[in-house]
């Protein structure tokens, strides 16, 4: 099935210019890349991306970090995107992350535990955790005309 995730490369992956070996790392597994932007987010919008998360009491913690440098994000495409990107991403929590994952070979493992919650907030990436969750985070963050439709060279052989 194919279908698309929001990935969204957080302040600290973007400081660390980790956003090219991220995206690589995508794209060698034949996901596609259909739209791609560097925006410095603002609470308001910060506040509606994390809106699942808004009685939890790391919530704050969320939205402080996102906005405090800019982002990178982008819609990737493929067959079960989401959670191949899931697989790729890794565990939330840095510490939980397996080797090989980009969190699991990122994100620093010191800074879920000097988070005063622990919730691992600088983990380097954020990625759809649904279908459902991916369709309205897409919507949030581009527009119909910001995302691409072409065919790649291995989808050529794949199909």
């Amino acid at each position: 099935m194919i279908e698309r995730s929001l990935v969204i490369i957080k302040p600290d992956g973007v400081e660390r210019s980790l956003v090219g070996e991220i995206i690589k790392r995508f794209e060698n597994t034949g996901l596609k890349l259909v739209g791609m932007k560097m925006v410095w987010v603002d609470k308001k919008f910060a506040e509606k991306h994390y809106s699942a998360h808004k009685s939890k009491p790391f919530f704050r913690e969320l939205v402080e970090f996102i906005t405090e440098g800019p982002v990178v994000a982008f819609v990737l495409e493929g067959v079960h995107a989401v959670e191949n990107v899931r697989r790729l991403v890794g565990s939330t929590s840095p510490h939980e992350a397996a080797p090989g994952t980009i969190r699991g070979d990122f994100a620093h493992l010191s800074m879920a535990y000097a988070s005063k919650k622990g919730t691992g907030g600088k983990n380097v990436i954020h990625a759809s955790g649904s279908k459902q969750e991916a369709d309205g985070e897409i919507k949030l963050w581009f527009g119909k005309d910001e995302l691409h439709s072409y065919t790649t060279v291995h989808e050529k052989h794949v199909f």
